[in-house]
């Protein structure tokens, strides 16, 4: 009869532990005794020093990202700070614009007001208009309990806007001299020579309106005249600045011209404007 052999098997992960256990007592040994013989402690040092340098690196890693981990964190809550102030100061900067740029707008106005002189005023702001990118008509936030009258004539930027054509308790409606249906007896400035002015707002793609039937009987009128108001006109009142000559030819009875000009105000652009507080019946009357 055969005898049986004795074996013993030990899997890898118990051998692990035990030579990790035996490594860990070594380690004990050799520094609370010094007894222990140098051999012995040589040995330890060799199989514990790989042990030792391998957690020193994972703990140097560990620490790096750790620290990394909280610079993170601080650079990001920074970000969030500067963020904060880029936007606080990009919101100052709009509203900086917007003041600079209401502030210029009633500059002109007052700089308006001071050039006719001889009327009452009433300063009103745009609250709606038609669709379009031109003001043919427009809304503004003056109306009765102001004193704004339907005929009342409207200016804006440098020259005529339009007139009052209907009001209500606190608002107006302008129509603008751009309109189609807007036609309007005026006259050379330096001669008093008439014509006529009509709204077109498809001469208005060019920045234009149209003017007609000028009698031209000095034949000075030349590309920047000033039109203006005429004394004749039966709703606006004299002397109001409507643009500037663009081009004039002869029509083709030889006798009165016609051309385009190039309005004072910015019909596409009108935030704030003035109205006369007086109609033309009432001033030629008084």
């Amino acid at each position: 009869m055969k005898k049986k052999r004795f074996s013993i098997k030990i899997k890898s992960r118990h051998l692990l532990a035990g030579l990790s256990i035996l490594c860990f007592l070594m380690i004990l040994g050799t520094l609370t005794s010094s007894a222990v013989p140098s051999p012995i402690r040589n040995v330890a040092g060799a199989i514990v020093t790989p042990f030792q340098n391998g957690v020193n690196r994972v703990g140097t890693v560990m620490n790096g990202w750790a620290s990394g981990f909280k610079n993170v964190q601080k650079l990001s809550r920074e970000n969030e700070e500067l963020q904060s102030k880029i936007d606080d100061l990009t919101e100052e900067n709009n509203r900086l614009i917007q003041s600079s740029e209401e502030l210029k707008r009633l500059e002109e106005l007052y700089k308006l007001d001071q050039e006719y002189p001889e009327y009452t005023k009433v300063a009103a702001s745009v609250i709606a208009k038609d669709p379009g990118n031109w003001y043919s008509t427009f809304i503004i936030n003056k109306g009765n309990a102001d004193g704004l009258k339907v005929n009342m004539n409207v200016i804006s930027g440098g020259g005529l806007v339009g007139i009052i054509t209907e009001t209500g308790e606190h608002w107006s409606k302008v129509r603008s001299i751009i309109d189609d249906e807007n036609n309007i007896s005026a006259m050379i400035a330096t001669t008093s020579d008439t014509c006529i002015v009509s709204g077109n707002l498809a001469s208005m793609s060019n920045g234009r309106i149209d003017f007609s039937e000028l009698r031209d009987r000095g034949d000075v009128v030349a590309e920047g005249t000033s039109i203006v108001t005429s004394s004749i006109s039966t709703q606006y009142l004299t002397g109001i600045l409507i643009g500037y000559v663009a081009e004039v030819a002869e029509d083709s009875n030889h006798l009165t011209k016609y051309g385009t000009i190039i309005p004072a105000a910015d019909f596409k652009n009108i935030r704030e404007v003035l109205v006369i507080q007086e109609l033309k019946q009432t001033k030629e009357n008084s």
